[in-house]
């Protein structure tokens, strides 16, 4: 049954999903039962928890020089 219940749903639920279903269809079966017969049949849901990174950052780097020369020193209070 619950290779089937996967194969219907086009191999994406996972042991949750098919938990839900297999009671809906009137089986009880304790969750880690459903886990322990898809590990051993080699059935696994589709992940979808984490999302693509578009951006990888680099390893720090030194701050860029300053080539403007500017003066940032302030001379007396509220004063550049």
């Amino acid at each position: 049954m619950i290779r089937r219940i996967h194969a219907e749903n086009y191999g994406v639920y996972g042991t949750r999903k098919i938990w839900h279903e297999l009671h809906r269809q009137g089986v009880e079966v304790a969750r880690c039962t459903v886990e322990r017969l898809m590990r051993a049949a080699a059935l696994r849901g589709l992940l979808r928890d984490r999302s693509a990174r578009t951006t990888r950052p680099e390893a720090e780097t030194d701050r860029p020089r300053d080539l403007v020369k500017r003066d940032l020193l302030t001379r007396r209070a509220n004063m550049c």
